[in-house]
């Protein structure tokens, strides 16, 4: 059958698939071009993730051979990053920030410091320090 003919396989179909290859295979055999084939069709429909599960396949096997041929799917609108910004700036009463290093301590009184303040000298001593 060419790709276009291939019949369309359900994840319990593959399992069986792959239940009987290993049950009559011979030592460490390399998994066949039509099981991974059956695999990658799957994966297409049910996911990745439950489909190497399932199949108990390498997840970056069956990643890598989904890619060959294409077929890799995203989440739609997956962003990479997410930055949360407090709604309203909250101002601290009063904060003491302590930092004992090998060498030295270090001691700073706040008065009234808003929470972004904080964020923002935390976030630059941490720097400075590596």
């Amino acid at each position: 059958m060419t790709r276009n003919e291939t019949a369309i396989i359900t994840l319990e179909e593959a399992k069986r698939r792959f239940g009987e290859w290993r049950s009559n295979r011979r030592g460490k055999a390399r998994i066949p071009a039509e099981l991974w084939s059956a695999a990658v069709e799957v994966a297409r429909k049910e996911g990745i993730n439950r489909t190497a599960r399932e199949l108990h396949v390498a997840w970056d096997d069956l990643k890598r051979r989904m890619a060959t041929t294409g077929e890799v799917r995203r989440q739609p609108g997956s962003p990479a990053f997410v930055e949360l910004v407090a709604t309203q700036t909250e101002s601290v009463p009063e904060c003491t920030l302590e930092l004992e290093g090998r060498r030295c301590k270090l001691r700073i009184q706040l008065r009234g410091a808003s929470a972004s303040y904080l964020a923002t000298l935390s976030r630059e001593l941490v720097e400075s320090a590596s």
